[in-house]
């Protein structure tokens, strides 16, 4: 494996625009204090950013980490359909708090973000396909890579936004001892839903991304700044140019709430129109562990962690993690 540090260019993007039976999200990671040093204090928001490349069953995985000096627990954030690691979670814009790495470092996290397969600075393997168990193994791998990185504090917390948080739950549905909690945000099918198996196109589709789909989740009234949203937008396009393409779609009929043991964090946007209550409801509902919580957002949509909500979301992740819990 290696790694580089990279200077921000840029704000980070939105992702996502599967209208149907949606998929995207995010995924984080976060840890308890075990060390007996005092937790230290962060006052600053702009850490390094380092990236480093992770093997996962031979092909190289890009992995973004933002972190202080002494963290007291971890975080691993997955990206949702369309848009990848760095236009999601660290957005950054003069004079605007937007990245959520950012905002957990500042709360004393290692804060990590993998690009999937064809996603950001991880290319796309020989098929040119990605499905959601090759995923949900590449995310296995790199929360091993994390974990062994911080060996005197707790499993990483996985966060997953959107089609990421479909990921999320299949890989913690198969590999729960690999992270102290999972978080669901923008959570985007409804339990029970079956996927068709149909035959794939023989080759990926590679359609071009487009600053109208980059825009598109911003709905909230005056949740954002026009400015914010433009950053997001160049960022995004820059980042994620070619739509990553998924087949398989008869995968995401694993999907079980009832087989999520781990604890868990369920955050929905007041106006998401992706993560619809009824569905929530449902999901969470159906859950395999009594250890939950929902949180609803007020005035988010579907990338509340870039709007006004954004407090409330951090406030709410780092609350869940640092509750006290068996």
């Amino acid at each position: 494996m290696s790694h580089r540090r990279v200077t921000p260019t840029g704000p980070p993007l939105f992702r996502w625009l599967v209208r149907a039976p949606a998929l995207a999200a995010a995924a984080i990671t976060v840890a308890g204090c075990t060390s007996e040093e005092a937790p230290q204090v962060y006052t600053s928001t702009k850490a390094e950013l380092v990236r480093h490349t992770v093997d996962s069953d031979g092909h190289p995985m890009a992995v973004w980490e933002k972190s202080g000096e002494k963290p007291t627990g971890v975080v691993l954030l997955l990206h949702g359909r369309t848009w990848s690691t760095l236009p999601d979670f660290d957005l950054q814009v003069e004079g605007e708090d937007l990245s959520l790495m950012d905002g957990l470092v500042e709360k004393g996290y290692a804060t990590y973000g993998l690009d999937m397969r064809g996603y950001g600075q991880t290319p796309r393997d020989v098929t040119g396909w990605l499905d959601a168990d090759r995923a949900a193994l590449d995310l296995a791998n790199v929360l091993g890579w994390v974990r062994s990185r911080h060996p005197g504090l707790d499993r990483p917390t996985l966060v997953g936004w959107s089609l990421g948080s479909m990921v999320s739950q299949l890989m913690v549905q198969r590999r729960p001892e690999l992270v102290s909690g999972v978080v669901f945000f923008g959570y985007p099918v409804t339990p029970g839903r079956q996927f068709a198996e149909q035959e794939d196109p023989a080759e990926p589709p590679r359609e071009a991304t487009t600053a109208e789909a980059a825009a598109s989740d911003f709905i909230a009234p005056n949740a954002i700044s026009q400015r914010a949203i433009d950053a997001y937008v160049a960022a995004s396009l820059a980042a994620d140019p070619v739509r990553v393409d998924w087949r398989r779609a008869y995968q995401w009929n694993a999907l079980d709430p009832a087989k999520v043991i781990v604890r868990t964090l369920l955050l929905q946007g007041e106006l998401d129109p992706f993560a619809q209550t009824e569905d929530q409801a449902a999901f969470f509902t159906e859950l395999g562990t009594a250890d939950r919580e929902w949180v609803t957002l007020p005035g988010g949509d579907h990338a509340a962690h870039l709007e006004a909500p954004r407090a409330m979301f951090i406030s709410a992740l780092v609350g869940f993690i640092e509750r006290p819990h068996p």
